[in-house]
């Protein structure tokens, strides 16, 4: 509990942060809104199955059991921007903003061959080499969800999983990790970003967005908001893992202990039953999708409505969890009569 007050007092602290006015600015409350609105169709909230409980007292023991319900979580805001310090989130660039580019310039400033603040849509090359058109460089954060704690304060009513996200917590800052998100190192020798076709979001060769592979901030892509999406599911596949090369914090926790929590897996691309995104912005949309869809039989694609003339993206990201209330001293097992996610 001592995790929810505090997000708690950190959500009251950041809904009175004055927030500049600009483009592809979102706020808190606009964010929370937004997600009850998609709450619907994201969610996808059912009972799944029974868990049995031992609880023993004085008096002897018995066999208790509760509902196992299913549903996806708001984890997190993921946000793809121009500018470093600049994220889109209001609140959040007026809190974390100034100390990751004081961070990102004096710690690793020296040690890039590209200046830290640069970022944005490049051609590279001079003349008429231009060899990297679509070249496009994104700063990335993943922030917990301003709702993912209100998981765990209502967790005790049986009805919704905790999230293994809590509130406001920066668990990635492409600024903090400027080494391998500008430098490609040493994402650069997985076999992943050898292999063509190899974690492709969309289908390879005809139909992709890119690659999940190397997980950098550099995308080749003439959509911008397509390279925004794919930095955006980058960010979400480190953060889901444990153990890579990158500074960050993974998302994990075992919750409160009220509640037999199945978290998910890592997030993987093209699959839904790992996580699914919500647009918040620059166009806010009340459904869930994954990306890499086919949109060759549209005339204007999927970025067409969805870009931003500043450059700033954001989505929320529901990763599914299963859960049942505890009734005993110790978990006996459980039977699902659905499979979930469906």
């Amino acid at each position: 509990m001592r995790r929810h007050g505090l997000a708690g007092m950190i959500l009251v602290l950041l809904l009175y942060v004055p927030a500049a006015s600009q483009a592809g600015t979102i706020t808190t409350p606009q964010m929370i809104a937004q997600t009850t609105a998609g709450a619907l169709t994201c969610m996808r909230w059912m009972p799944v199955g029974l868990c049995f409980w031992l609880r023993c007292s004085w008096r002897g023991c018995r066999v208790r059991t509760s509902i196992k319900v299913g549903h996806y979580n708001p984890d997190l805001v993921v946000s793809a921007y121009n500018e470093l310090g600049g994220n889109p989130w209001a609140e959040i660039r007026a809190t974390l903003g100034l100390a990751q580019k004081t961070a990102a310039t004096g710690l690793l400033g020296a040690l890039l061959p590209v200046p830290v603040e640069s970022a944005g849509n490049r051609t590279e090359g001079t003349g008429d080499r231009q060899d990297h058109r679509n070249l496009v460089f994104r700063e990335t954060d993943a922030i917990g969800h301003p709702l993912s704690s209100l998981s765990g304060v209502v967790a005790g009513v049986g009805l919704l999983c905790e999230s293994q996200a809590t509130s406001f917590v920066p668990y990635f800052q492409s600024g903090l990790d400027a080494l391998a998100w500008r430098q490609e190192v040493p994402e650069i020798f997985y076999p992943a970003s050898l292999i063509p076709g190899f974690r492709e979001v969309g289908t390879w060769p005809l139909q992709t967005w890119g690659s999940v592979h190397p997980r950098t901030g550099w995308t080749t892509q003439a959509e911008e908001p397509k390279a925004a999406a794919l930095n955006a599911q980058r960010a979400g596949d480190i953060v889901t893992r444990a153990g890579q090369p990158h500074i960050y914090l993974p998302l994990s926790g075992s919750g409160s202990g009220r509640q037999r929590v199945w978290p998910p897996g890592p997030l993987v691309e093209k699959d839904a039953r790992t996580g699914t995104w919500q647009m918040l912005a620059p166009r806010p949309e009340a459904s869930c999708d994954m990306f890499g869809g086919n949109d060759l039989a549209s005339l204007s694609g999927w970025g067409g409505g969805r870009v931003d003339t500043a450059g700033d993206y954001v989505w929320n990201l529901w990763r599914p969890y299963q859960c049942c209330s505890r009734r005993g001293q110790w978990f006996l097992f459980d039977i699902n009569w659905i499979a979930y996610p469906p």
